[in-house]
């Protein structure tokens, strides 16, 4: 019998006006190549907050989407965050 923790980001999408980033991270366990259980969890990365500890798909994706001027209109937006 052999078990196996594998984590996976299964989905990364850009939502609302100010282009959040949402991951989604997947923990699976596998015994003998069957998954026998799984879970999730999922952050967000608003305009403007530090991704360096990202991964470098999200790292890039953060790059293309938070742009100074959206960045900009979420500080506008929201000035005590």
């Amino acid at each position: 019998m052999s078990l196996e923790k594998i984590v996976t980001q299964d989905k990364i999408e850009i939502v609302g006006e100010f282009k959040t980033v949402q991951v989604r991270t997947k923990t699976s366990v596998v015994e003998d190549g069957q998954e026998i259980s799984n879970s999730f969890h999922r952050h967000t990365i608003d305009a403007g907050a530090d991704y360096s500890v990202e991964s470098a798909e999200v790292q890039s994706i953060c790059a293309i989407v938070h742009t100074e001027e959206v960045i900009a209109a979420r500080e506008a937006a929201y000035p005590s965050e």
